[in-house]
C-alpha cells in the first residue's frame, strides 16, 4: 500500500472514522486526480460521514448540497436578494446617477446570494470538501446541470460574468441508489461501494464511536444488529442506527443486554411498525437466544425468517 494512501487511512481514523484501504485509495485518488468521487451504499452506513472526516481531517470547510426532488440550479448555485435590492433602490431614488449606474449597482457580488455550489468555488482560502448528498433523490434535470459544474467548476452570471474556481473543491456525492444515476455522471466520477459492514468491523465502529460502552454490550449490541439485517425487512438498519441503539443504551446505564432491554428499545433501530412486530415474533418464538452476561458466546445463528 502507498505511502500517501496510508496517511489518507491515518488521517480519517484521526477524526475517529473506521476506514478500509479501498476508501482511503479512493479517496486519495480522487484528490490526486481531480475528480468527484461517487460514493453509493445502502442508507445509514456512513457516506455522508467521509466528507465531514475528511474536511475536519484536512481542516478545511465543509459544504453541503442535501438534494432533494424538486431541486434546481437557482436553489443550489444562487439567487438574487431581492428583499434588499428594492431596499437599496428606495434609498437611491433621489441619487445623481443614472439607470444604468442603478441596475448596475444592484446586480453586483454584494446583492447575491451564494447557495453551496458558488460557495464552493468561491472559496479562496483553500480547497472545500464540497458534499452533493443523496444526489439520486434530485430530478434527471438537474443532475445534467451539475455535469457542466463539476466539469469545468466555474459559473457564468449573466450581471457579473464568468466565475472560476481559484481553489478546485474536492467533491464527494453519495447515493442511496433510489434512482439510477445517468452514465454521464458516472463517468466522471471515480466510484465506491460502501455495504453494511462485517461484524468485526461494525464492533470496531461502536467501541470507536461509543464513549463508555462495555465490552459485553457493544459485543451483543452488534450480533443483534447482524442478525437483524438477516430478517425480511422493511427498512433494515444501517450504521447510524446501531450507534443510536448503543448511545440510548449506554444512556439508560445498562452494562449487557436482556430480553427486556432488548424490546423495550427495538425503536431505537427498527422505524417500521411491522419490522417491529416481525422482531418482536423472532423473540417470542425462541428463535433468538439471548445469553445473558455471556456476550461473545450468544447465538444469533437462529434469528432468521
Amino acid at each position: 500500500m502507498r505511502e500517501e494512501v496510508r496517511r489518507i487511512q491515518r488521517m480519517l481514523e484521526q477524526q475517529v472514522y473506521v476506514t478500509d484501504v479501498a476508501l482511503s485509495t479512493a479517496l486519495y485518488l480522487s484528490m490526486a486526480l481531480g475528480k468527484p468521487l461517487l460514493v453509493e451504499g445502502p442508507a445509514g452506513v456512513g457516506k455522508t460521514e467521509i466528507a465531514k472526516a475528511l474536511a475536519s481531517a484536512l481542516s478545511t470547510k465543509l459544504i453541503r448540497l442535501q438534494c432533494y426532488e424538486g431541486l434546481d440550479a437557482t436553489t443550489a448555485l444562487y439567487e438574487w436578494n431581492y428583499p434588499k435590492q428594492l431596499l437599496h433602490i428606495k434609498l437611491e431614488e433621489s441619487s445623481p446617477f443614472s439607470q444604468a449606474e442603478k441596475e448596475a449597482a444592484i446586480f453586483s457580488e454584494g446583492f447575491l446570494l451564494k447557495r453551496p455550489l458558488l460557495q464552493a468555488i468561491t472559496e479562496e482560502d483553500r480547497a472545500p470538501v464540497l458534499l452533493i448528498d443523496e444526489i439520486d433523490r434530485s430530478d434527471e434535470e438537474f443532475e445534467a446541470f451539475l455535469l457542466e459544474v463539476l466539469s469545468d467548476f466555474q459559473v457564468t452570471i449573466p450581471e457579473i460574468g464568468t466565475i472560476k474556481a481559484s481553489h478546485r473543491p474536492l467533491v464527494v456525492l453519495t447515493s442511496n441508489r433510489s434512482r439510477d444515476l445517468s452514465d454521464a455522471l458516472r463517468r466522471r466520477c471515480l466510484y465506491h461501494w460502501i455495504d453494511y459492514p462485517s461484524l468485526e468491523k461494525e464492533l470496531e465502529i461502536v467501541r470507536a464511536k461509543v464513549p463508555g460502552i462495555s465490552e459485553t454490550l457493544s459485543s451483543q449490541v452488534t450480533g443483534v444488529m447482524q442478525a437483524t439485517r438477516a430478517m425480511s425487512l422493511s427498512k433494515v438498519p444501517g450504521v447510524a442506527e446501531t450507534l443510536d441503539w448503543a448511545a440510548a443504551l449506554v444512556a439508560l446505564k445498562a452494562t449487557q443486554l436482556d430480553h427486556e432491554v432488548l424490546r423495550e428499545t427495538i425503536g431505537c433501530f427498527l422505524k417500521d411498525e411491522s419490522d417491529i412486530g416481525a422482531f418482536k415474533s423472532e423473540i417470542d418464538a425462541g428463535r433468538f437466544e439471548m445469553v445473558e452476561g455471556a456476550s461473545e458466546s450468544t447465538d444469533f445463528a437462529d434469528f432468521t425468517d
